[in-house]
Order: structure tokens, then C-alpha cells, then sequence
């Protein structure tokens, strides 16, 4: 996709594209002797060819001023095309690694904006520049009256701790296991409200009987996440990059379980960045699945120190850019003005 965003009313262009499948709990071996994955790949490269075509005449019809990329695969035919075309190209790179895209196209780019501090990147300091991710002004420090209003909001009891749990959109099949593994004992440190994703909402929904207000689940929130987790005392979730900066801005004592397996293991790489400065507390994911309890026990430490979370919150808050969008957007608009 060349352009495109919630707006409507913004014209939307679409290439095809193709992607290196890569397991990062695979071997290399392994991975060259499933024939599917290598016939799959193969078949990707030239995808990644045609939309270098496509990309190259849409850009030789439109001449922008500046391309700016996200790092996703589709986003390499279109900074191939931007270089051949002598078009300034900018990057964002969320992750706390760069992706195999953005490690490509960071050789033309004119400047790279990243999420993570730039020591942990391998760019190039002169053009890179270390933004932050742009999120919402819903997520910030929540006042007393804030968290007071969020937790009437959401009907949860105003004396007890509360304990989100979320997985991302699509859930986590191995933090819901856990979580409704030791339900029981979770509940007894405060309300429980975890955010399952659909794919695994109706099976936990017949494994959690009601506990009147004290537990909720979700399959998804699509509104009000931001006072949901503003008002929360401790937040489990995956290592994704945006979520991790959220939760920064609200200043929020977070447990993350990063997931593994995806690939080039960049939610490691992400939690990495945030346990190095002592800013998370850290649940690897294959020791939980063997001992539930290890979250249970995570979320006991939280809590029970008070004077800890707080300044583990603080040192979290640290990593918060709420001027992200508007740093993002003057480099953009600094590398047009540069080619003029």
C-alpha cells in the first residue's frame, strides 16, 4: 500500500508485494528443508519484483516530494522505487531492531527516525534520530479523579488492585492459558480483567465461571482502552512496540511476556531495551507455559511493593516521547525541503 490511512477521504494506492518467511526458533537447516516455505519465498521474490514495477510508475506519475516507509514488506519495492527515482526517502523503524526491510532500505534512506534509543540500531547516527512511536494524548498519567472516573466507567470495584491482562488484538493463546490456569489465585490480589482476543474468547468464557465484578473478559476492546489501562496498578502484556510506548506514557508498572517465536525475535529484542533499564519486569514465556504460577508470582511482586512499582513506572516513563508525531512529521517534511 502506497497510501493510506483511517481518512477515508485519503486516496488509497495498492501494490503486491512479497515477504521473507523467516522462524526465528528455527534453524537456518530446518527452514531450507520445508519445502513449502522455500517454495513460498520464491514465489514472494518475484512478487517483491512486480511491485517494484508498480511502484516505480506510480511514483514517476505522481513525483513526491518525500516517500516515508513503516518497515513492513511492502514498504521494500516502494523505497527501491523512491531510490531509482532519486526521491528523498525517510524510515520509522518501531522495533527495537530494525527489520530486514528497513536494514535494506536504510542504506538510500535520507533520514531514519527510530523507537527505540539509537544504541540499540545499527544506522547510521548522522541521519538517524531517535522519535519514539506516535500514539494518542489518551495515554498520559492518570490523576486520582482520572482513575476514580475509568474504574466507575468500567465497573470495577474502586478499593481493590486491578490486573489487566492483554495479548494485542488477536489475544495470546499462552498468557489466556495461564491466566485462567491461575485464575483462582490472581483473584486473590485484586480484579482481573483480561482482554482474550476473539479466536479464544468462547472457550475461556466457558472456563472462567462469573465472579460477580471482580473478573472481566474481553474479547476485544475497541473503545476506552486508554482508561482501561490508565486506571490498572499492574499490565501483562506481549512486547510489541507501540503497546510498550503506551504504557510508558502512563506511567504504568508493566509485566511483559514477549513472544519468541515471531520473527527475527524483535519482541525480545523489544523487552530487552526496557529490562536493561530496569524499567519492566520480565515473564520468559516457554518457563510459564511449565509453571503457570510464574505470572501469578510476577504480579504478587508488583503489588506487594508499592515503593518499587513506582519507581520502576518512573524509570518506564522515562522512555515516553509524547512529541513523536510532530518530530516524526518535521523530518519528513526536512527531507522534502532538503531535496529543494
Amino acid at each position: 500500500m502506497l497510501v493510506g490511512a483511517f481518512d477515508d477521504t485519503i486516496p488509497v494506492s495498492r501494490i503486491v508485494s512479497g515477504k521473507l518467511r523467516r522462524y526465528y526458533h528455527l534453524t537456518i537447516i530446518r527452514q531450507l528443508l520445508w519445502p513449502r516455505l522455500v517454495l513460498l519465498n520464491i514465489r514472494d521474490s518475484f512478487l517483491v519484483l512486480f511491485g517494484f514495477i508498480q511502484s516505480f510508475f506510480k511514483l514517476l506519475v505522481w513525483r513526491p516530494d518525500v516517500v516515508f516507509t513503516k518497515g513492513g514488506y511492502v514498504c521494500l519495492p516502494v523505497g527501491m522505487a523512491a531510490k531509482v527515482l532519486r526521491i528523498p526517502l525517510v524510515i520509522h523503524d518501531s522495533d527495537a531492531h530494525p527489520g530486514l526491510t528497513n536494514r535494506v532500505l536504510s542504506r538510500w534512506a535520507s533520514a531514519i527516525a527510530t523507537g527505540a534509543p539509537l544504541e540499540y540500531y545499527p544506522y547510521p547516527k548522522a541521519i538517524s534520530r531517535y522519535v519514539g512511536i506516535p500514539i494518542s494524548a489518551d495515554f498520559h498519567p492518570f490523576s486520582g479523579s482520572e482513575r476514580r472516573d475509568a474504574r466507575e466507567q468500567w465497573g470495577i470495584d474502586q478499593d481493590r488492585p486491578l490486573i489487566v491482562i492483554t495479548g494485542g488484538g488477536l489475544g495470546a493463546q499462552r498468557m489466556n492459558d495461564a491466566t485462567s490456569q491461575t485464575l483462582d489465585e490472581l483473584l486473590k490480589l485484586g480484579s482481573v480483567v483480561l482482554i482474550a482476543g476473539s479466536a479464544q474468547y468462547d472457550e475461556l468464557r466457558a472456563l472462567t465461571p462469573e465472579y460477580d465484578d471482580a473478573f472481566q473478559l474481553h474479547a476485544f476492546v475497541s473503545k476506552g482502552m486508554a482508561q482501561l489501562l490508565g486506571t490498572a496498578d499492574v499490565v501483562v502484556t506481549r512486547a510489541g512496540a507501540t503497546t510498550i510506548l503506551e504504557l510508558a506514557a502512563l506511567e504504568k508498572p508493566t509485566i511483559l511476556v514477549p513472544n519468541g517465536k515471531l520473527t527475527g525475535g524483535h519482541q525480545l529484542k523489544n523487552a530487552k531495551v526496557y529490562d536493561d533499564a530496569k524499567a519492566v519486569v520480565i515473564v520468559d514465556e516457554e518457563a510459564m507455559v511449565e509453571r503457570p504460577l510464574l505470572l501469578r508470582d510476577a504480579v504478587k511482586g508488583v503489588l506487594d511493593d508499592k515503593l518499587a512499582a513506582q519507581a520502576m513506572a518512573k524509570r518506564f516513563s522515562a522512555f515516553a516521547r509524547p512529541t513523536a508525531a510532530k518530530d516524526m512529521a518535521d523530518m519528513i517534511t526536512g527531507a522534502a525541503k532538503h531535496k529543494l
